[in-house]
């Protein structure tokens, strides 16, 4: 049997996993204590509602994995290096979690459930914005140690950068989960990111960094 904390890491974990094949509204309360396993009752000891349920959720799923973010953009690792660790650590998040044959592509339920709710659910928005934020900021500082080896053709704002970055990664990875088309998004991504950034052009081959 479960004790208290048991079941609340079920829950979030639960919450997690349904918004990874299914849209916010399509899961309610009585999905999550089916699939979890637990009582409403248990569920509402926890969380007021569902969407405090997820913002929570969605919190520990990116504090769970915060430490390979940490490590990709950790100031002891050259910025061309984490560059390239970003962008593989993407792709393979699409191994990880994608299903061969259904869902090629999975897109971040973070991300996606802030864009489908509305002021109701505002819980929701505020958290993914929170994380989205979070998230620019180690790119932000990728940027920066780009510009400071001067690996980019021009001088831009490291920050806008970022968010140019991010706000492509994500709309890349909808249109690999609308054409259900991983292949694409695998050999998009790099030539994107780099474009928008303007990472000068004997940086841009992997092949060719990985043999100098």
């Amino acid at each position: 049997m479960r004790n208290a904390t048991e079941t609340r890491i079920k829950l979030l974990e639960t919450a997690m996993e349904l918004l990874a094949t299914r849209s916010y509204h399509d899961v309610g309360v009585s999905d999550v204590c089916k699939h979890a396993g637990v009582t409403k009752g248990a569920f509402y000891h926890h969380f007021d509602s569902k969407a405090e349920l997820f913002a929570a959720a969605a919190r520990h799923h990116w504090e769970k994995g915060k430490d390979e973010l940490r490590a990709v953009f950790s100031p002891d690792v050259p910025p061309l290096e984490q560059l390239n660790s970003y962008i593989e650590l993407i792709c393979n998040k699409q191994e990880r979690y994608a299903v061969p044959g259904e869902n090629e592509v999975c897109v971040c339920p973070i991300f996606t459930a802030g864009g489908q709710v509305g002021p109701e659910d505002e819980p929701i928005q505020a958290c993914s914005r929170e994380l989205a934020e979070e998230q620019i900021k180690y790119l932000a500082s990728m940027v920066r140690g780009l510009k400071g080896e001067g690996m980019l053709g021009e001088d831009g704002d490291a920050t806008t950068l970022a968010r140019l970055i991010f706000q492509y990664v994500h709309g890349l990875l909808t249109y690999g989960q609308v054409f259900n088309d991983l292949d694409t998004v695998r050999s998009d991504i790099r030539n994107g990111i780099c474009r928008i950034l303007n990472l000068q052009c004997k940086y841009r081959d992997l092949d060719a960094e990985t043999a100098a």
